[in-house]
């Protein structure tokens, strides 16, 4: 089997509602869809969904590198050789792990399918069973995301993520309110999404957060400074998780040599895809760290590739994988049980792809072909 054709497409994604960060307020989500075909007429899919903050990638970037560098690249390969596209993929170009992501899961996609399994059990078979769905609160009013959060309860989820980062203060009202709101036995996670800055505004917040139940705080400091990471671990007693400031290898190893983080939060296109991911489950792995597999808010291709790693790894212990939920309008077809998410044994990703919505939301597309 090898691959034949690559066709690439920029699409836009529409959110029902608009979603907001420390950095930034998305009303839709540009994502890069491929469809990678083999010479036995066999399909797969893959999406790369960029976020400048985080890898310094954009749509129209990730678009350019598959279709000048990365699908070149891999035409005539095998896409069950993962080793081998990986390191075409490399030698084409440095960095770009979105790009690289979307060719990723669209061979593990391949995969799957050509030997009628699904994808986690190319990854060591499936550990869990199902994973609780988490519902991100986008930052508002105190009032307003504990409003939020009540309706959500009501709906069956257990557990939220807030996100929070413009102003300290202000965040710990944020947080407060919805704790208080939603009594102590819902989980409540904090996404920062680096608006605290400094290891400094961080240990502020905390102190005035001392005594409200939290699962753990994400990345409150900026991106590169994993000393402020591993400062704000030494002196607080909240469990920390890095995000943007792990990406790959390199910044794992630091997160383990030097204590930084008591959880990491393992994304796709941050690491390059499924292949990529799985390393550094294991590096965390060896090191007895937790990790959970979050998103850029990818739709129902993006979202299940990530789900296939979690649902294979006992190192894994939660997910964050909602973009379907947010969307009015997906391409597949990924089924919540909400509040759970349960991934059935179709073949490849098991998810379906509207060939018509892809077309319906397309901006551009082309081809690369033998």
């Amino acid at each position: 089997m090898k691959i034949k054709e690559v066709e690439i497409y920029s699409i836009a994604l529409p959110l029902e509602e608009p979603f907001v960060i420390s950095y930034s307020t998305s009303y839709s989500m540009a994502s890069i869809i491929v469809k990678v075909t083999t010479d036995t007429g066999l399909v797969g899919y893959g999406e790369g969904l960029a976020d400048e903050h985080v890898t310094g990638e954009i749509a129209e970037g990730v678009y350019q590198v598959i279709k000048t560098k990365l699908a070149p690249a891999i035409i005539g390969e095998n896409p069950l050789h993962m080793e081998r596209i990986h390191e075409l993929m490399n030698k084409a170009i440095y960095g770009a792990p979105t790009a690289k992501a979307a060719i990723d899961i669209a061979c593990y996609d391949l995969a799957g399918k050509a030997l009628g399994v699904p994808v986690y059990d190319l990854l060591g078979g499936r550990y869990h069973k199902e994973f609780p769905i988490t519902h991100v609160l986008s930052i508002d009013t105190p009032e307003k995301m504990a409003e939020d959060a009540a309706k959500r309860v009501e709906l069956g989820y257990a557990s939220f993520k807030m996100k929070v980062g413009t102003d300290i203060f202000e965040d710990v009202a944020r947080i407060k309110a919805v704790r208080e709101r939603v009594g102590e036995t819902i989980a409540i996670r904090v996404d920062v999404n680096q608006g605290w800055k400094t290891s400094g505004n961080t240990l502020q917040a905390l102190e005035m957060l001392k005594g409200v139940s939290i699962d753990w705080i994400e990345q409150p400091v900026l991106a590169d400074d994993i000393d402020a990471m591993a400062e704000v671990k030494s002196k607080s007693a909240f469990p920390l998780m890095i995000d943007e400031g792990m990406r790959g290898t390199r910044e794992m190893r630091q997160v383990i040599s030097k204590r930084a983080a008591d959880k990491v939060n393992i994304k796709l296109m941050k690491c390059g895809g499924i292949y990529p991911a799985m390393k550094l489950a294991h590096m965390a792995e060896m090191a007895q760290i937790d990790c959970q597999v979050g998103s850029m808010v990818e739709s129902s291709i993006g979202s299940a590739a990530g789900f296939h790693v979690s649902f294979s790894k006992k190192i894994i212990t939660s997910v964050e994988l909602t973009g379907p939920l947010k969307f009015s309008e997906d391409i597949g077809n990924l089924h919540y049980d909400v509040p759970f998410i349960r991934l059935s044994e179709k073949p490849g990703l098991g998810v379906d792809v509207s060939e018509d919505t892809l077309k319906a939301l397309t901006i551009i597309s082309e081809r690369v072909s033998e």
